[in-house]
């Protein structure tokens, strides 16, 4: 769990300060970032070879086309054009946060370390090093001790990857691209780790008007932080263990908490075969998604999600980080 100093370099914003101005502000940041943020494409699901079992209609989200591979560059172009150019800084990420930290470090010019999981694929770590960032690997649990000693011994500045108000009002842009193709959709299926991406979509969605569409975070079974945390009623951490190391951080994030009490409809859970099964339909169909950025398709086709008959549906792959190597692992 988190210690008092990780949440006193966390900052102590609340959900109220999560507003459509806000959000707006960062959506422009985002747009006319340095970073090359793109306005990922939002295709048919009737347009792809994808099994579909439920007489619905639905679009997915491709950001899996995004700059650096993921979602995560939106929330880092908010932070890092509201911070000092030339820090030094320090993140935890199992990969796709940290790929976009050490691609804008890089652009910045700004020195940085990211601690990782040891369950995270090698591969992740020998690409952010390529930007020129140091990686730390050290288990689950030490991340945020480590993340301390940086602070605390090396005075680096925390940029924390899904706990993190200007990171999620960068996120929030995502849901602003989703409402400029289906104005009020009835349901949004959206990917959950620590929370910052559907807390962010999910206020984008509401403070835009949207009261009445519902909006679905997608957990693995191993890793359900935030679905326990709405069981709590609070923030709570686990040892998390997941394919999907993406969503599978030691313990859901207080803000993202926080939204998603206000905005979420509900967290819904995914086991390892369904997000295996996933990333190996996408792949059929032409679309390489990696295990954390196919949980919210798992949702849709396991059935998961209620009442989708005769609705019309978002769902967002939030990203194709996944080697050659690792898609052997997948069934064909």
């Amino acid at each position: 769990m988190e210690s008092e100093l990780a949440k006193k370099i966390m900052g102590e914003a609340t959900a109220d300060a999560v507003t459509l101005d806000l959000l707006r502000e960062a959506r422009e940041t985002v747009r006319s970032s340095p970073l090359g943020v793109i306005n990922t494409p939002m295709i048919p699901w009737c347009q792809t070879t994808l099994p579909l079992n439920v007489n619905c209609t639905i679009h997915i989200k491709l950001e899996n086309m995004q700059t650096t591979g993921s979602f995560k560059i939106r929330g880092v172009a908010n932070q890092f054009a509201r911070r000092p150019k030339g820090g030094h800084f320090v993140t935890m990420s199992a990969g796709n946060y940290g790929k976009s930290f050490a691609y804008a470090s890089k652009h910045y010019g700004s020195k940085g370390k990211v601690v990782m999981p040891e369950t995270a694929p090698m591969s992740r770590s020998i690409l952010i090093q390529r930007f020129g960032v140091e990686v730390e690997r050290v288990p689950t649990t030490s991340l945020m001790n480590v993340v301390n000693r940086c602070v605390q011994e090396e005075n680096m500045t925390f940029l924390h990857s899904y706990d993190d108000l200007d990171l999620i009002a960068g996120h929030a842009s995502l849901g602003f691209e989703v409402l400029e193709v289906n104005r009020e959709p009835d349901v949004v299926v959206v990917c959950c780790g620590g929370g910052g991406l559907l807390a962010g979509v999910a206020a984008g969605i509401k403070l835009s008007g949207c009261s009445k569409t519902r909006i679905y975070g997608v957990e693995p079974g191993g890793a359900c932080t935030m679905y326990k945390s709405f069981i709590e009623k609070k923030p709570v951490g686990m040892d998390t263990k997941s394919i999907a190391s993406g969503l599978a951080p030691p313990f859901a994030g207080r803000l993202p908490y926080e939204l998603c009490q206000r905005y979420v409809e509900a967290i819904v859970l995914v086991n390892d075969d369904d997000i295996k099964a996933a990333v190996s339909s996408l792949y059929r169909a032409g679309l390489v998604v990696e295990p954390s950025g196919s949980a919210a398709f798992a949702a849709i086709v396991n059935n998961k999600i209620p009442d989708l008959e005769g609705k019309s549906v978002v769902c967002i792959l939030s990203g194709g980080n996944i080697g050659k190597d690792e898609l052997t692992n997948f069934p064909d």
